[in-house]
């Protein structure tokens, strides 16, 4: 391997020691003094939950780990949003678990947390996945009740996507090991089948202070709402657990009974490993985020061996299309190239921007997707579409709003890897947040922004600039160096893909040797949701 790949392999895997740093912080939760008063309950933690529920927990991917990171510092902080999501396997059956984490303010939720439960659900709708609930929860956090209460998209939704849930035919199995108070009641009762752990668990509209100070009734919360009270008085709950695991175990037997499933279908074979080795994508990704490089040395280390068949290669080079296979599954993949290329009209395109030619191939190969119905797989390093009065006059907006308008209409799964820029427009075309891919993670190289740092600093302290010198005031060479560093700093905050994550603009943020592993979980679960209309893109500028 030449210097170049060295210093490049050298500068990823700082990324990912960062990365697994910041992951072994938030996957403390509350903090070891929280879980050890948590153990001494006889609880076992939210992720030790999920562990011993799941098949093969080293098979399973976390959804929003960095939910919350950096946020709510004046509340105490809400690593991971105060809940754990996961997708493996119970019982071979593949589901979504979604675990409160009571050693983060007694697992109630933020804003955040609201969020990160309306992903679950909308991972487990959008896939007809089945989910289970493992509740420990004091309820919404009352300092912050105007944000997380009242909106559309706030705590009520959840009760009404278990409703709508339950009319699909989606499994949803609770186990109350905790807390489980107020509103929050409702979860695991609008569940299909809700268990409560003895002694630990409990359920009730009010506690018993709050009983007290309402009628003035005397009652011990066991007596007003535990596992003995729901189970043989009540009825609300249908098993009685004697501790975590018991639970645990039985949700495992449930879900070993549950039959087969209607499948969407998609193309699987065998599997074969990448024709070159995936540990060489930490020397293959450039260290500079302006650097130019072959993106089909990412895809060779991506896919399956020998399976990839190009789709127009020499036409729209900014943009690689073709079918593909990654872990056995068939896959169609739309890659930014970031090599700067000549087409035969002798006119140089530079890597990573959308022109038409490129905008217009994607878009049939798009359609072609849909009409065979492969899943689609987005591979972002993009600065965006090209400008410029040539762009302009030859339509770019007309040829990117076609690419916007089959993405969006796009009936096979999506699934969306941001490798390294994700800037402006070029976000949107390539299968950005806002355009429903069922899974979109990022690797730690990944920028996600309107446009990049360097630009967006440029543009701001024009602003400033223009705005100091209209009170009178006008910088010296240092000052302007100065704020436009102090510029820089604010804006490359936001551009982190932690920023990203945090907010659940991504999923995940993870090692470039899971993609795969992202990729096959995430197909594996759409093939659970037959594909039930057409792909049409309505009307079209043509």
């Amino acid at each position: 391997m030449d210097l170049d790949f060295n210093k490049n392999e050298d500068h990823n895997k700082l990324l990912l020691s960062d990365l697994r740093r910041r992951f072994a912080k938030v996957a403390l939760g509350g903090g070891e003094k929280r879980i050890e008063k948590h153990h001494a309950k006889g609880k076992m933690t939210a992720r030790e939950r999920i562990d011993y529920l799941l098949d093969d927990a080293d098979k399973a991917v976390e959804i929003g780990a960095f939910a919350g990171d950096g946020m709510y510092a004046e509340h105490g902080g809400c690593p991971s949003g105060g809940v754990v999501v996961k997708i493996g396997h119970v019982s071979g059956k593949q589901v979504i678990v979604v675990a409160n984490d009571a050693t983060v303010k007694a697992g109630a939720w933020f804003p955040i947390t609201g969020k990160k439960n309306l992903r679950a659900q909308e991972i487990s709708m959008e896939n007809r996945l089945p989910i289970i609930y493992l509740v420990d929860s004091a309820g919404v956090y009352l300092p912050m009740q105007d944000e997380i209460f009242p909106d559309k998209e706030h705590f009520g939704r959840i009760f009404r996507n278990n409703a709508v849930m339950s009319s699909m035919g989606i499994t949803q199995i609770a186990a109350v090991m905790g807390s489980c108070v107020a509103g929050g009641a409702y979860l695991p009762i609008m569940s299909d089948e809700a268990m409560i752990v003895d002694k630990t668990g409990s359920i009730f509209l009010a506690g018993s202070y709050l009983v007290k100070a309402a009628i003035g009734e005397s009652i011990d919360n066991e007596t007003l709402g535990g596992a003995t009270t729901h189970c043989e008085i009540s009825g609300v709950t249908d098993y009685k657990a004697k501790d975590d695991k018991d639970a645990l175990d039985r949700i495992k037997s449930v879900m070993g009974k549950i039959g087969d499933f209607d499948k969407a279908g998609y193309n699987k074979v065998k599997a074969v490993k990448p024709a070159k080795d995936p540990k060489e994508l930490y020397g293959v990704l450039p260290r500079q985020r302006s650097a130019q490089y072959n993106m089909m040395e990412i895809i060779e280390r991506v896919i399956d061996a020998d399976s990839f068949d190009e789709y127009k290669e020499g036409y729209g080079q900014t943009i690689i299309t073709g079918y593909a296979r990654v872990d056995g599954w068939a896959v169609g993949i739309v890659a930014n190239q970031r090599q700067v290329v000549k087409t035969k009209k002798g006119e140089m395109q530079f890597g990573g921007v959308i022109y038409s030619d490129s905008a217009d191939k994607s878009t049939r190969f798009i359609a072609n997707c849909n009409q065979k119905k492969i899943p689609l797989v987005f591979l972002q390093d993009v600065t965006g579409f090209m400008v410029g009065s040539k762009s302009e006059h030859g339509g770019i907006i007309k040829d990117g709003a076609k690419m916007v308008n089959a993405v969006s209409n796009s009936v096979v799964p999506k699934f969306t890897i941001v490798i390294g820029n994700s800037y402006g427009a070029g976000n949107y075309a390539m299968c950005g947040k806002a355009y429903d891919p069922r899974l979109i993670v990022a690797w730690p190289s990944a920028e996600l922004a309107v446009m990049s740092g360097n630009s967006a600093a440029k543009v701001l302290m024009q602003i400033e600039k223009a705005s100091l010198e209209k009170s009178g005031k006008k910088l010296t060479e240092e000052e302007e160096k100065e704020l436009f560093a102090k510029t820089k700093d604010r804006y490359d905050e936001q551009v982190s893909p932690y920023y990203a994550a945090a907010r659940i603009w991504t999923d995940a943020i993870i090692d470039p040797m899971d993609t795969r592993k992202w990729i096959s979980t995430g197909i594996e679960a759409a093939n659970h949701a037959p594909i039930t209309k057409d792909f049409n893109m309505g009307v079209l500028q043509t």
